[in-house]
């Protein structure tokens, strides 16, 4: 039997998605930000509970297939700039670089690095000289508090300039002395030809690597305790997975949304959905992305934190606004985040010591959900605390009544994500909204209302849907070059795919494949001065450099040796109203135009295909709500989703 367990750990809770042959099965634990590797062997043990009936992780880690592994730590390092300080080293040529570096972003430069610069002038001719100039520098960047050097030259002979220096650093600091300084180098990880978006990749990626070094080391070396058959694969923000000595720490930022966003493309290719618009509903962020016909926008140069870097990165947008973004009043009016109470102290309702009001807590008094079976029944809820923070950050300041608090408080959530989903993507008459994260049913309703669609769907996983998306990617490794002068002729394309060739064999032989395990794919992107990219697809057997991207200001190549993992099962289901659905109980909850009345509670795992039924109601599963408000319907799919509906 295949085994497969995928894991997303998100800033509060932690998701995991167990695929077997014999289908899907999902727990969560709370995320422990103290320690990640204690929630991840949490997990494991909960995970072997749920598959077994009693917890057994050494049995687990026999069996196990693979283990993919998310985490937002990256993303949540850089929100909370909780990093290392860092030096940066550059060239004469390149001295105006850092104040350019600082005008893209003051505030996450400034965390980064500060005055922490150092510029060498290597066209000295006294080699000496230079060697002195380069250890002066070091010497003087980790006397001012770098705790990590990054060296970046700009020009066209940057990859050689950073390479003297390397030989340099090597000699006068060999790794096995105590004083040895770790030195990253822009041209490892890119050669972009665009010298800020390469510097920017090294700063964030030095800045990231020693925390997600520390922890995913660890976790692999626990696991190995357990004699686990395979190696723990990172699952990365270009939507494929590798092993942790072969990821580059800067591609786990934002890697869990772009899990949500594999299962979202799955989910419309499952329905025939052309256009779809998620919103993956956290603890604290919104992710927010589209699929338009089978394809999520993708861009060679993504966005961290509004900074370009040399990377693609999927097009998801975070809202600031989650089941523990804390409410405040300001000015008489309503504000939500983007500051989170997380799983630690949690919303007021957890009775561990928070105080502040969140969604979570209005949910919860306005009856939606159950106390007693709430996460499973695992984490029982706390009203009294609940109550006393609503009406002391919300109902007391605005002099508000609760229920009246609660309304709005519900309202301004809706209106706040509805407003950014509208920013980022465009909504049209056939736009579908999918939603999931473990708050993202709850408020799908009112949210598509703000935002003018009438149609939202709800998978059956949505607790765990960035988990499940996780399952869907395949392991590869992936290279770019810029191509310059003699390169760009066929001679000097063979040559640096060669190149690119021989380092795809040593990467994928370390991930444990052969050659003719894995697939290549070769392109050439060429892109002219004002942004526009023209991608040839390389045959292998005719080399012939492409005239039309000779003159180009900048052409890459780009190599990709991938190992398919992907199901594509191509499993169509419809959602088909045949029988009216039986509740389960009835729960009284606060509603908008009737006050507090008794509604139906629907537990999905009693439902049938084709079951339907009116709002207003309660759907429910283990680690989610979802309100059906008035004048919408629900449908259950063949394959066990929910589609709501509104009445025109």
């Amino acid at each position: 039997m295949t085994l497969e367990i995928n894991i997303d750990n998100g800033g509060t809770l932690t998701d995991i998605c167990i695929l077997t042959d014999e289908g899907v099965q999902k727990t969560k634990v709370l995320t422990t930000p103290y320690d990640l590797s204690k929630c991840f062997f949490e997990g494991l043990h909960k995970a072997s509970g749920v598959l077994y009936g009693e917890a057994n992780v050494a049995r687990l880690l026999e069996e196990v297939d693979l283990i993919r592994y998310s985490t937002t730590q990256g993303t949540n390092a850089i929100c909370e700039r909780k990093g290392p300080k860092l030096g940066l080293m550059t060239g004469k040529d390149s001295a105006g670089l850092p104040a350019v570096l600082r005008q893209h972003d003051a505030d996450v430069y400034d965390a980064l690095v500060g005055d922490r610069v150092a510029v060498l002038d290597l066209a000295h001719s006294d080699s000496e000289a230079v060697e002195i100039d380069i250890v002066t520098a070091i010497n003087r960047l980790t006397a001012a508090g770098a705790n990590r050097v990054v060296v970046s030259f700009g020009g066209k002979d940057f990859a050689a300039q950073e390479a003297l220096v390397r030989n340099v650093v090597l000699r006068k600091y060999p790794r096995h002395l105590l004083g040895a300084v770790p030195v990253l180098y822009g041209s490892d990880l890119s050669t972009d030809g665009d010298v800020l978006r390469r510097s920017w990749t090294a700063l964030l990626n030095s800045f990231l690597h020693p925390a997600m070094e520390h922890f995913l080391f660890n976790a692999e070396n626990r696991l190995r305790d357990f004699k686990t058959k395979n190696p723990l694969l990172i699952f990365r923000n270009d939507g494929d997975a590798s092993r942790v000595a072969k990821t580059v720490a800067v591609k786990t930022y934002s890697s869990g949304p772009r899990g949500g966003m594999e299962g979202m493309k799955a989910f419309a290719q499952r329905y025939g959905m052309r256009d779809v618009v998620a919103i993956d509903v956290g603890g604290t962020t919104t992710d927010i992305g589209q699929c338009l016909d089978g394809q999520v926008k993708e861009v060679r140069h993504g966005n961290v934190e509004g900074i370009r870097v040399s990377f693609p990165l999927s097009e998801i947008s975070s809202a600031g606004a989650g089941g523990s973004s804390v409410f405040r009043v300001s000015d008489g009016r309503i504000t939500i985040g983007p500051d989170s109470v997380g799983a630690v102290p949690g919303p007021a309702a957890f009775g561990r010591g928070g105080q502040q009001a969140t969604i979570t807590d209005a949910s919860v008094l306005a009856g939606l959900f159950d106390p007693k079976s709430y996460f499973g029944g695992g984490l029982a809820l706390d009203l009294e605390r609940a109550r006393h923070a609503v009406e002391t950050h919300i109902a007391k300041p605005l002099q508000l009544s609760l229920d009246e608090a609660l309304q709005a408080m519900e309202t301004g959530y809706e209106q706040k994500i509805a407003s950014e989903m509208q920013r980022f993507t465009k909504v049209t008459p056939d736009t579908v909204l999918l939603a999931f994260g473990g708050a993202g049913p709850l408020n799908a309703c009112g949210v598509a209302e703000q935002a003018g669609i009438t149609c939202v769907a709800v998978p059956g996983m949505a607790a765990v849907f960035s988990a499940y998306g996780i399952g869907r990617c395949d392991i590869s490794q992936r290279y770019a070059v810029a191509l310059q002068g003699a390169q760009r002729s066929r001679n000097g394309l063979e040559d640096a795919l060669a190149e690119q060739l021989q380092r795809a064999r040593r990467d994928m032989f370390a991930e444990g494949f052969a050659p003719g395990e894995y697939a290549i794919q070769a392109r050439l992107v060429g892109t002219d001065a004002d942004g526009h990219e023209q991608v040839v697809e390389l045959d292998q057997q005719d080399l012939n450099f492409p005239s039309a991207l000779v003159g180009l200001p900048t052409v890459e190549l780009e190599v990709a040796a991938i190992r398919h993992l992907r199901h594509q099962d191509g499993q169509t289901s419809v959602f088909e109203a045949r029988q009216p659905a039986q509740a389960s109980t009835s729960r009284r909850i606060l509603t908008r135009h009737h006050g507090r009345i008794d509604v139906p509670v629907y537990r999905l795992a009693e439902l049938q295909p084709g079951d339907f039924a009116q709002g207003p109601a309660i759907l429910e599963e283990d680690f989610f709500t979802c309100r059906v408000r008035d004048g919408w319907s629900f449908t259950i799919s063949d394959h066990k989703d929910i589609l709501l509906t509104r009445k025109d």
